[in-house]
């Protein structure tokens, strides 16, 4: 499998990792910013880039990412509550309008799950090694079954179980140790498998066995300074060494 003698679980993301959804994410919290911002700003507001995603919001909590892009333009909304009408100018409002852009992008699109990841996710299993999901999403489950993925998984930790759990999102550890201790398996005989620099910083923060830095956004360099002990632009790559 290309990792470790010792690991025996594989902690995957999803979103960039198994599933090209990520790109979905990244078209929702653009419209989404970009028309917050215009409203606040007027027309010559500074739009939402991808490097913005990069930096304050790829990979955490949908919460935590509103909350960290507006820190970096120096804007604080009131906290609201998770059940705020999108376009309520909150922290779960502004989080609420890019969900419901989300699942209307997704329900028109689908979520395609990447081949080599399928290879690989499906090796892993016929290979005995226990296998979670961890992702900062809501949509986790959905998103697992719409890829016919499902089957693969023995434990999911999304953005429901994060709030209801009361875990510190990414790139604190929080989300993948539960996922270590739901498959009884400590942090050292674990394998985490990120996109987002944010996810590999909570895989080297949990002290896992094995850091995987899948390389979806040209940043190969930045992964490995973040922690990621190796890094492929696909995982079907692992399955070669």
């Amino acid at each position: 499998m290309g990792l470790p003698d010792a690991i025996s679980a594989c902690l995957f993301d999803l979103d960039g990792v198994l599933t090209a959804t990520a790109v979905l994410h990244r078209k929702a919290w653009k419209r989404t910013f970009d028309e917050f911002l215009k409203h606040r700003e007027g027309a010559n507001f500074h739009p939402f880039t991808d490097q913005d995603y990069y930096d304050y919001v790829d990979g955490r909590p949908r919460a935590d990412g509103v909350r960290t892009f507006l820190t970096s333009r120096s804007i604080t909304l009131p906290e609201g509550s998770p059940d705020d009408p999108p376009g309520a100018e909150t922290v779960n409002g502004v989080g609420n309008s890019k969900n419901r852009l989300l699942l209307k992008v997704i329900d028109e699109e689908g979520p395609s799950p990447y081949p080599g990841s399928v290879r690989y996710i499906s090796a892993a299993y016929d290979a005995g090694l226990k296998i979670a999901v961890v992702t900062s999403s809501a949509n986790g489950k959905a998103v697992l079954d719409s890829a016919d993925l499902s089957r693969y998984v023995h434990v999911r930790i999304d953005g429901l179980v994060i709030r209801e759990q009361g875990l510190r999102g990414k790139p604190a550890p929080d989300s993948y140790l539960a996922a270590a201790r739901a498959l009884n398996v400590h942090p050292d005989q674990a394998a985490v498998f990120e996109d987002a620099l944010s996810g590999v910083e909570s895989g080297r923060a949990g002290e896992f066995g094995y850091v995987v830095g899948v390389n979806r956004g040209d940043q190969a360099d930045a992964l490995r300074e973040h922690g990621a002990d190796v890094v492929v632009n696909d995982l079907a790559e692992l399955l070669e060494r």
